[in-house]
């Protein structure tokens, strides 16, 4: 409902974890491969001079991830906001929102993330943390999000055959074929085939539905020096939406309501979630090592975006939370046929030169990039009726649309320079510079309010990291990003779904990661501004309001990790702490100096995982989450407790006929905690997301 409107202690968790020695820093849990997305090629994350997690394969089987936010939510700095069960994922990362259209990258290429994204064909996921100017000419201060893909085997003698099945979180059941090899003249030519298919019967009752990908990836080694790589993946989704609950009144209702599609009427259709991406890349190695990289992605997305809707208490005259007696009105929403078109062209240069004696790693790139919205000319948003928490009410269907939508393109050119300075065998400067050209257009789909915003930004990005005693790496890092904001397509805005003027965040960091003999650890101190936008008058009437730029967010914040490598134990901890104020309100001057909603100020994670001597192949896991208390009200009127999981996990490796066989059995919220896992504030409404009962989840991957 992204665009919809009326759309222990922890004192206690940090002993028990250090007992069991049950520590999970994601930083550690990474794939050694140097990170995509971060704009260095070939830079491993351990010298890098910023906050960046690479979340492997072998991770993602283990936790059963379907989606990005079941692996993110893995790191200390990413909590859920806004994070239906049934809807694209959306995410925090350090307490600010990514935003679907501008955070997220396949292949390093951007990508629109208003869809269902599976997981199947992804070889791991990547999180840069903080803001991306350097990266990225448009995105949110809290990071960028990479799918990496997976590719053919680079040896002809090596394939990949499995077939995985998997049974859990509720009824749902699932198989995926992966197949990858080589052929040819001396095995010049690798492809790589995915396939899944899901029958969607989750723990929440009356969310049923299914999804279905198949992808395939290839590439050509043209000789020694030039490869030709492409990829493409067809998926769709189609399941029943579930709404967020609220408030009740004055009160913080029961969180018992995780098995519960309470909005679900007789009448309530599907959403659907169809995409179609593609990728195209050149890679030539030129003289003196330096690579020429060329790159094209198309994306192509149509969404049926439907939910029968609780929103406010007409009854009562409030309009941000349910009735004290647990109704609530009822809204048919529908926006059939959403089209949405992203289109990418990068080219880029990297090598080496001396320079006075001094190496100098250096990086050119360009990208074009377009972003296009295309809705049908009214949508949906009619009053069917009231309901109830406890799924009853009176409500009828009013599917017909009587809301205008606001049809959006945007094309942005970017230029960027990257340079790593050796100043020192001990000691690295790193310098980047990204100059953005972007032009936003929007129109009412009955022709009415055309705006046209052109704009040029330039961000910078210096860091400054050197090689400590004990094998640690310090850093020192200041940024800026540059944001963006589209008011919501409701009529009550006097620019509904207009995309606002751009402006920039920015960001100071300074970081310590290392490791000696077992032990690995990180620390980073982090200091973000960003622009905040709000709403000039009563919002209750068409043309009542006014979206505007009103002053800033400030997070400042320090992210902790350890974790303890032997022969039998992984052990691993990390803990984020973030101090958030809202500044320089106008509209609200009461905001100044509070805390924003839905931000805790506390998040742990930790886990364990022992081998088995007794029985070679078993691994078992016990993972802990604890995210700390929030405001679900300005100036902390109701707070939402904090809360902490458990989730017990055995994978057993075993060999049948000389075939592999892994099996995974994994028991999620293991002592059944009902809670308000998060209490986002969308669109004036105050929401509340139950966290997931206890579920039982069984994989068997066979592998040939």
């Amino acid at each position: 409902m992204a665009h919809h409107l009326p759309k222990l202690t922890c004192h206690a968790l940090l002993l028990a974890s250090a007992s069991a020695i049950a520590q999970n820093n994601t930083v550690l849990i990474t794939s050694p491969a140097a990170q995509q997305v971060s704009g260095f090629e070939g830079l491993r994350l351990r010298e890098a001079p910023f906050s960046a997690i690479n979340i492997d394969n072998a991770t993602l089987r283990d936790l059963g991830a379907q989606r990005i936010s079941d692996a993110l939510r893995l790191d200390s700095s990413v909590t859920d906001s806004y994070n239906s069960p049934a809807y694209w994922d959306m995410l925090s990362v350090r307490g600010f929102m990514l935003d679907n259209r501008y955070n997220y990258r396949r292949e390093g290429l951007p990508i629109n993330a208003e869809t269902m994204i599976p997981l199947d064909n992804k070889e791991r996921i990547e999180l840069f943390k903080g803001t991306s100017g350097i990266q990225a000419g448009t995105s949110a201060p809290g990071g960028l999000a990479n799918y990496v893909l997976k590719r053919p085997p680079n040896s002809g003698e090596v394939g990949t055959r499995s077939l995985t099945f998997s049974y859990g979180n509720g009824n749902n059941s699932a198989v995926a074929l992966d197949l990858g090899g080589r052929f040819g003249e001396n095995n010049a030519v690798g492809y790589r085939v995915n396939a899944a298919y899901e029958d969607l019967n989750p723990y929440v009752r009356n969310a049923k539905g299914h999804r279905q990908l198949l992808a395939l990836a290839m590439d050509w080694r043209i000789n020694a020096n030039t490869r030709l790589e492409w990829e493409m993946e067809s998926s769709s989704r189609q399941q029943m939406g579930v709404n967020a609950a609220s408030i009740t009144g004055n009160t913080l209702p029961s969180p018992v309501l995780g098995h519960t599609n309470f909005s679900k009427q007789s009448w309530s259709v599907p959403g659907v979630f169809d995409g179609l991406t593609g990728s195209m890349r050149l890679k030539h190695r030129l003289d003196n090592g330096w690579m020429w990289t060329t790159q094209l992605g198309a994306q192509r997305l149509k969404t049926d975006d439907r939910l029968s809707y609780a929103y406010g208490c007409y009854a009562e005259g409030n309009y941000d939370r349910f009735c004290s007696d647990k109704t609530f009105d009822l809204y048919d929403y529908r926006s059939e046929n959403e089209r949405r078109i992203n289109d990418a062209l990068k080219t880029e240069l990297t090598g080496q030169v001396k320079l006075a004696g001094i190496q100098h790693d250096l990086s050119f790139s360009w990208l074009r990039q377009r972003q296009i919205d295309k809705l049908s000319p009214m949508q949906a948003y009619n009053w069917a009726g009231t309901g109830s928490l406890m799924g009853v009410g009176e409500s009828t269907a009013a599917p017909e649309p009587t809301e205008l939508n606001t049809n959006r393109q945007e094309y942005s050119t970017e230029i960027s320079v990257k340079d790593r300075v050796r100043v020192h065998p001990m000691a690295d400067l790193w310098l980047g510079l990204r100059t953005s050209q972007i032009q936003r257009d929007s129109q009412r789909t009955d022709g009415s309010r055309a705006t046209h915003d052109a704009r040029t930004f330039t961000t910078p990005w210096l860091a400054f990291s050197r090689k400590l005693p004990y094998n640690t790496t310090g850093y020192v890092s200041y940024g800026q990003g540059v944001e963006a904001q589209v008011t919501p397509n409701r009529s009550r805005y006097t620019n509904a779904g207009v995309a606002l003027p751009s402006a920039k965040s920015t960001q100071k960091e300074l970081g310590f990661k290392g490791a000696q003999g077992e032990w690995l650890w990180n620390a980073a101190l982090f200091d973000i501004t960003r622009p905040v936008w709000g709403d000039q008058g009563a919002c209750e009437e068409a043309n009542s309001c006014t979206r505007q730029l009103d002053g800033v967010a400030n997070h400042k914040g320090v992210e902790l990790g350890m974790g303890y490598r032997s022969k039998q134990w992984r052990l691993d901890t990390a803990a984020t702490w973030l101090d958030a104020k809202r500044a320089d309100a106008v509209i609200d001057p009461g905001q100044n100096g509070q805390r924003p909603l839905n931000v805790p100020s506390m998040v742990v994670r930790a886990a364990a995982e022992y081998r088995w001597t007794q029985v070679p192949g078993l691994r078992t896991t016990v993972r802990l989450s604890h995210e700390g208390q929030r405001d679900l009200m300005e100036g902390g009127a109701m707070t939402l407790p904090a809360w902490t999981t458990a989730d017990l996990a055995a994978h057993y490796s075993t060999k049948v006929a000389g075939k592999s066989i892994d099996w995974s059995l994994a028991l999620e919220n293991a002592t059944n905690r009902a809670y308000w896992r998060e209490s986002p504030k969308q669109y004036g409404h105050y929401y509340l997301y139950a966290g997931a009962p206890r579920n039982l989840r069984l994989t068997v991957r066979f592998v040939y």
